[in-house]
């Protein structure tokens, strides 16, 4: 077996070009328990993901969770699966069609937009593979997790930097950093918030949860609570509420070690009992709707809230395809792209000038 990949046929006529590939967590092929053993097998296998020594995880993943939960978890994607698919492949899709737009009107021809999944697919692998077909020597990672965790940005990291091990031509690369307090991405989410009460009216209080990731992450050095309470504080000044309007928490808990707290479902029961008249809840660690916002926060969510006696109970959705979140999306790729891009018109003359001297060659060849 080769220890490189196959590397793609050069062509020296074809101008260099920048690729931009955004990355999420990743989503199964299908609602079933088939289609959800394999998904969960590789993202439950990730180190990062699970910090368990392996011997140990390996008889607790392939023992118990993978004979149980597959069949659980499928049932929960068919309530929340759409004609299109997964909601989370569904909006990441678009989120790179919108992107590839407004990016190539800006630099035509010069940018390949796409996008891959850490777990699925497609995946990272196959992604940069193509990008590299397209003679993208440069490639922007970017990372769909405003707020950073080691067990998804670095994942993501991980994987992207496994990859180019692999490489004989490595691409340069670069990533984008966290914007969890990126102004933009903060106005998009205040954007998102005053659209819907708009439509819907405002709560009396507004829920902010996000992804929760065990405590002791926290103790080992991980910023990731700090990003989301930050990202919670700005979003909170941004809508001109008082703290005692809004509450961040953590959801998504797995095993019995403690995670970060106040813990979500928690909250919402506890705001459930005080019979708020509306509790709006928003998602802001999210950049698209998927299986934790979907059916944890907006289903479960909402029976549990009024089971414990609230009233009205307002899902936000996340920032998906909103304007505000597209434009956030092109403003982070363009600080990237700073010192790459080319003059077109240099590029040509670069290209002539190879060409011009390649013919010279072939003539002296001839000739000799």
């Amino acid at each position: 077996m080769a220890r490189y990949l196959t590397e793609p046929q050069f062509a020296h006529q074809n101008p260099a070009k920048i690729g931009v590939l955004l990355i999420n967590l990743g989503t199964p092929e299908a609602p079933t328990a088939q289609a959800v053993r394999p998904y969960l097998r590789q993202f439950l296998s990730d180190p990062r993901v699970v910090e368990i020594p392996k011997a140990i995880w390996w008889l607790i993943l392939n023992g118990i969770i993978l004979t149980v939960r597959p069949k659980k978890s499928a049932e929960k994607y068919a309530s929340i699966w759409t004609k299109e698919g997964s909601p989370l492949k569904v909006w990441t899709i678009k989120q790179a069609k919108l992107l590839k737009g407004q990016l190539g009107e800006a630099f035509p021809g010069q940018l390949v937009v796409d996008y891959a999944m850490r777990y699925g697919s497609p995946s990272i692998e196959s992604q940069i593979s193509q990008l590299k077909t397209l003679n993208c020597q440069k490639i922007i990672i970017v990372p769909m997790y405003p707020q950073y965790a080691a067990s998804t940005t670095a994942s993501v990291n991980d994987e992207v930097y496994r990859v180019l091990q692999k490489t004989r031509f490595q691409p340069a690369i670069r990533t984008v950093a966290p914007y969890y307090d990126h102004p933009r991405y903060i106005a998009a989410l205040a954007a998102q918030v005053r659209q819907h009460w708009q439509a819907n009216g405002k709560g009396e209080h507004l829920l902010m949860s996000f992804h929760g990731v065990p405590r002791y992450t926290l103790e080992k050095g991980d910023p990731y609570h700090c990003h989301a309470l930050k990202t919670g504080r700005l979003l909170a000044e941004a809508l001109d509420l008082n703290p005692t309007q809004y509450t961040v928490s953590f959801q998504s808990r797995f095993g019995k070690a403690e995670w970060l707290k106040p813990y979500t479902s928690q909250v919402i029961q506890q705001l459930g009992q005080k019979q708020l008249s509306q509790l709006d809840v928003i998602c802001p660690g999210f950049v698209a709707d998927c299986l934790e916002t979907l059916e944890e926060i907006a289903i479960e969510g909402r029976h549990d809230y009024l089971q414990a006696g609230g009233k009205n109970y307002q899902f936000i959705p996340c920032l998906n395809d909103h304007a505000e979140w597209i434009s956030t999306l092109e403003e982070l790729v363009r600080t990237e792209l700073t010192g790459w891009l080319t003059n077109g018109k240099a590029e040509k003359r670069n290209i002539d000038e190879l060409n011009q001297s390649l013919n010279r060659c072939k003539t002296i060849n001839t000739t000799n």
